[in-house]
């Protein structure tokens, strides 16, 4: 089957199905090359061509889901970037300079922490602490069982402790 045909022929009611589901009028063109892709990859392909465009209007319903998330998760990605980043004291905040001093002392220090530990470790400190990815996230990128995410998030904060206990940055118990 020529997709290349198909696609050119559906075009039109393809594009107002993204629109409508995207919601960003911009959005359409990126979501629309995503639909041909999509199209292209298919590894079965359609013997009746009476299913073609309930077929394509599900992949553009797909797609344009799938966009939206993508671009949910970056929006409140930096949403939260940009609220932590307000929070933070910074060199020129006169209030309390002090409180600017320890806070960036504690970070260098556990930055020096994390910089002790294993790459493994040090990777699933970070992804769970600074990205706020969830055991699930962190397990399905790892390849391993939320169980695991959970004992290894365990034993890596207690290598962090160990270190930070080694530079004084912690009292032990």
């Amino acid at each position: 089957m020529d997709w290349t045909a198909v696609l050119e022929e559906n075009q039109r009611w393809l594009r107002t199905v993204v629109a409508a589901r995207s919601g960003e009028s911009q959005a359409v063109a990126e979501i629309m090359q995503e639909i041909s892709m999509a199209v292209i990859k298919q590894q079965a392909p359609l013997q009746d061509k009476k299913k073609l465009a309930p077929w394509l209007y599900q992949i553009a319903v797909r797609q344009s889901l799938m966009y939206r998330r993508k671009h949910g998760r970056r929006r409140n990605l930096e949403q939260r970037y940009a609220d932590r980043i307000r929070r933070m004291p910074t060199r020129s905040d006169p209030a309390n300079p002090l409180e600017w001093l320890i806070a960036n002392e504690r970070r260098e220090l556990i930055r020096r922490g994390i910089e002790q530990l294993n790459p493994k470790d040090a990777e699933i400190l970070l992804l769970k602490y600074t990205q706020d990815w969830t055991y699930q996230q962190i397990a399905e990128s790892q390849g391993i069982s939320e169980s695991a995410v959970e004992s290894r998030l365990h034993r890596a904060r207690q290598r962090l402790r160990r270190h930070m206990v080694a530079l004084e940055v912690v009292e032990t118990r």
